[in-house]
């Protein structure tokens, strides 16, 4: 039975809600060069998180998830975690006075081989179908893990660009 961390009390409202971040991992092309993956995340509320990914290999999609929020030190740093229709596991720790986001992502066989099918906008049906899908490729230690580390160019209130979720959607 999963335990969900109470939230009552945080700082979260001061700390997350309705923040919105864009930032870059610095990361390398397949021939070794230096390149951005840009990434956008909304933290919309205590219940849904809602990105979008501009650059790297993922560029090019659109989602939003359930996520559990843990305050690791209030005005100071927060774990957001979420699972994908992918399969893939996601786990996002965001420093706020270093202005950092370190992530560990397990990509599932499905989504790390197939990127770009994990391509699109979750309210599609045909693209979340095909997500769906992804998961189904390999078995759990079939991972690809990733850790990385992003700087924050961006910090702001609200939706942006993103398209606000409404929570009654449904979610992994």
């Amino acid at each position: 039975m999963p335990v969900r961390p109470s939230l009552e009390g945080s700082s979260f409202d001061a700390d997350l809600r309705d923040r919105h971040l864009i930032y870059d991992y610095a990361a390398q092309d397949e021939q070794g060069n230096p390149e951005s993956w840009r990434y956008e995340m909304w933290f919309q509320n205590e219940d849904r998180i809602n990105y979008a990914i501009h650059g790297g290999p993922m560029a090019g999609r659109i989602n939003f998830q359930t996520a559990e929020y843990q305050c690791i030190r209030a005005g100071e740093l927060w774990q957001c975690n979420w699972l994908e229709e992918t399969g893939t596991i996601c786990s996002l720790v965001y420093d706020i006075p270093k202005k950092r986001i370190t992530t560990m992502l397990g990509f599932s066989k499905g989504h790390w081989e197939q990127a770009k099918e994990a391509h699109g906008d979750k309210r599609n049906a045909e693209d979340l179908n095909r997500w769906r899908g992804l998961a189904r490729i390999g078995i759990q230690t079939d991972r690809v893990m990733l850790s990385a580390q992003a700087d924050i160019l961006e910090d702001f209130r609200g939706s942006g660009n993103l398209k606000p979720v409404d929570n009654s959607l449904p979610t992994m």
